[in-house]
């Protein structure tokens, strides 16, 4: 026992510790959003390997520009030319979380773990490193943390760039906006790993298919944040089926909501425009999250609703009997908090690995949204989405997209 406490003299050399990672400060969402004012400590992995002043490593680099500069456009790509800001710089332990909201250098601080976070849940999804598109050409991804007076966020060939919300009368920085940085990080990872249209994409869903993924994306990032999940479930009690945060995307205001994935919208109901066509695919994918979940609670005795009962749970069981099945009081619920925050994380990786395995199995420019839920069919069947997967394809027939 004395050589377990004490492991000087034990006749070995203690191992020495293995690296975490990095640690840096990140707005689960944007802060003035209540639940949400204070930043959340977030570590990146070690397999991002050294991260020096900039922030930057060796696939991803912040450019903070001295002046203003225009947003990318073709023929031009990085790296960006002008003079630069002096790098936010790492501590005296290698960490980037004494930088914080208050620091002229959080904005680079802040979209650089944003970025690196949303890559590194894809990649432990996938197994592997995602190799980005536009190499050789380019060996790194260029975020541009703030264009002033830019009302945009984009993403391109080598680039991320972001602007800022101008509504009420303040300036919202997109760089402090995590769903805005992880929706265009849903769109250079699809890229990456799904490829680029040879034609000119008529006649098949590329252009909507990347909205719905950039919308799921950050959706499992703020999945991938314990404010957020704590904040969600505990005001909820538990209870997702019902409208709640999860559904709001690069929310600019206390009231606006730019997209919603807890909709009713079927195939037919919605025009060819890419944003509006995402839509159904999009709440398919969230619909399949909440029958994964509600299917775990059941299964591990912590609620009395089983999904399986239904083809579609959130759109057939009515509402009223739905709020008295799941009402809990505080108290009550709060015996369960854990056992639902562990269903939830288990739901959110068992459609996150099969969606993003299922870009396998698609072809730029055949792509349809009809292709695209049976590849994500496929990879679930071959993996931990096996046990659920005739409610998978229940809420994809739903929407009318099977």
């Amino acid at each position: 026992m004395d050589a377990i406490t004490h492991t000087e003299g034990a006749g070995h050399e203690a191992a020495p510790e293995r690296p975490l990672g990095t640690r840096f400060l990140v707005f689960p969402q944007p802060s003035f959003i209540p639940g949400y004012e204070k930043p959340e400590v977030v570590w990146i992995g070690p397999s991002a390997g050294p991260i020096l002043a900039g922030p930057s490593d060796s696939r991803i680099y912040v450019a903070n520009p001295v002046e203003a500069k225009s947003p990318y456009a073709a023929p031009y790509i990085p790296p960006y030319p002008g003079l630069l800001q002096p790098p936010a710089e790492p501590g005296p332990d290698g960490h980037f979380d004494h930088i914080g909201p208050g620091s002229p250098a959080f904005l680079a601080t802040h979209s650089y773990a944003c970025t690196r976070r949303v890559l590194d849940i894809c990649e432990g999804y996938l197994g592997r490193s995602v190799v980005w598109f536009f190499q050789p050409t380019l060996e790194r991804l260029e975020i541009v943390p703030r264009i002033p007076h830019w009302q945009n966020a984009q993403s391109g060939f080598g680039f991320l760039e972001l602007g800022e919300s101008e509504e009420h009368g303040r300036a919202s920085c997109f760089a402090l906006n995590f769903d805005a940085v992880a929706h265009e990080m849903g769109h250079l990872i699809l890229l990456s790993e799904l490829g680029i249209l040879e034609n000119d994409g008529s006649g098949c869903d590329f252009f909507a298919y990347h909205e719905a993924i950039a919308d799921f994306i950050s959706l499992l990032g703020l999945l991938h944040f314990d404010t957020a999940l704590d904040r969600l479930l505990r005001r909820t009690g538990g209870n997702l089926l019902l409208h709640n945060e999860l559904d709001k995307f690069a929310e600019l205001s206390d009231e606006k909501q730019v997209r919603s994935l807890n909709n009713s919208l079927r195939i037919g109901d919605v025009s060819r425009e890419v944003h509006d066509r995402s839509k159904p695919f999009a709440a398919g994918l969230f619909d399949c999250l909440i029958e994964v979940y509600q299917s775990l609670l059941f299964e591990r005795g912590v609620s009395d609703i089983n999904p399986r009962r239904f083809s579609d749970l959130r759109q057939q069981m009515a509402p009223a009997l739905m709020e008295e099945a799941l009402h809990v009081s505080p108290a009550s619920y709060e015996l369960m908090h854990f056992a639902a925050k562990a269903a939830l994380q288990e739901a959110r990786d068992i459609i996150g690995e099969a969606l993003i395995r299922s870009w396998k199995y698609l072809d730029p420019d055949s792509l349809t949204f009809e292709a695209a839920a049976l590849a994500f069919l496929e990879a679930a069947s071959r993996g931990r989405g096996i046990s659920y997967l005739d409610q998978l394809d229940d809420c994809m027939r739903w929407r009318g997209i099977l």
